[in-house]
């Protein structure tokens, strides 16, 4: 028996991953294994475009509302859980399709994760108290110091990753990035098609300012309320993600409805152009636009057919 085949359909935020996927899911006898950072958390649904029970309904959901919001989860577990589902799906003679736009889950998932230092919890506790100390953007400042590569790829409020980077260069004495081009992700544990959605710039800037306001109508700010009163507090870095921050925000009384819903949309806009920057530098990535579905949809059935002719 070959590798376990695995179609991944990504691409920038609000480009339509959700409905192509459940489409060509159901088409082909497939389950998803969800590839985005932030749906591995229960309770957050609204602000992570978490698809809806009605659609995971429809076909099966995997490494979706996972860990409790104050649960420590990272690319190494992901990828642990999504090998182990795709053996399983395989084994039943499901097709897998792995769907997000979070593209070093991806990246780790179809062709390996360098092994770095493992976890100092001390030294990561004080890194923390230093941001605390210094203000937001010091851990930012401090990694585009020693390792311009990585400072350059991530967000400055990615605490969690600029934490990990800083950790990585401190006991290693080696940039992250260094250690990236060292391993060379050659590792390939899967036959892949990687399938990448793609709109022009102002089509997806409105699907975005749609997708920011119709979550406002789905009920966000009463989750973000829902969430603090089970007890998972604002400090938490998920709620300094994109949607969540401004709807702190808001609370708080920082900001009015109107510039909360603003806030998203340009956050959102700029998510979608690092995703995009990512996936450009990612090797055998096929680009289609949504309205491409039949193409999509053939090239699909070749990889497919061409395991079972083999």
């Amino acid at each position: 028996m070959g590798k376990p085949q695995v179609v991944v359909i990504t691409g920038p935020t609000a480009t339509g991953k959700t409905v192509l996927a459940l489409t060509l899911a159901q088409r082909y006898n497939a389950e998803i294994i969800s590839a985005d950072s932030r749906q591995v958390y229960r309770h957050l649904d609204i602000g992570t475009a978490k698809p809806t029970p009605a659609e995971q309904a429809q076909v099966p959901h995997h490494v979706i509302d996972v860990v409790d919001p104050d649960e420590h989860f990272d690319v190494a577990r992901f990828r642990a859980l999504a090998h182990e589902t795709i053996t399983a799906l395989t084994r039943r003679g499901k097709h897998v399709f792995v769907v997000g736009g979070t593209g070093l889950y991806i990246r780790a998932l179809t062709r390996g994760l360098f092994v770095g230092p493992q976890a100092d919890p001390a030294l990561r506790k004080r890194l923390t108290a230093q941001e605390r100390e210094h203000g937001p953007g010091f851990l930012h400042d401090w990694l585009r110091r020693v390792d311009a590569d990585t400072g350059r790829r991530l967000h400055p409020n990615d605490r969690a990753r600029l934490i990990r980077a800083l950790e990585v260069w401190l006991l290693s004495g080696k940039p992250m990035s260094a250690w990236q081009r060292e391993h060379g992700f050659r590792e390939r544990p899967f036959s892949t098609r990687l399938v990448s959605l793609v709109l022009e710039r102002e089509a997806l800037a409105r699907r975005i300012q749609q997708r920011c306001q119709q979550m406002i109508r789905d009920g966000l700010v009463d989750e973000v309320r829902r969430v603090w009163d089970m007890g998972f507090g604002e400090q938490l870095p998920v709620f300094r993600t994109i949607g969540y921050a401004q709807i702190v925000d808001l609370l708080h009384g920082r900001s009015t409805l109107e510039e909360a819903v603003a806030g998203m949309a340009t956050a959102t806009r700029r998510l979608a152009k690092r995703q995009l920057t990512w996936l450009r530098a990612e090797p055998e990535v096929q680009w289609y636009t949504p309205a491409q579905e039949q193409d999509i949809d053939r090239v699909v059935q070749e990889f497919f057919e061409r395991a079972r002719n083999a």
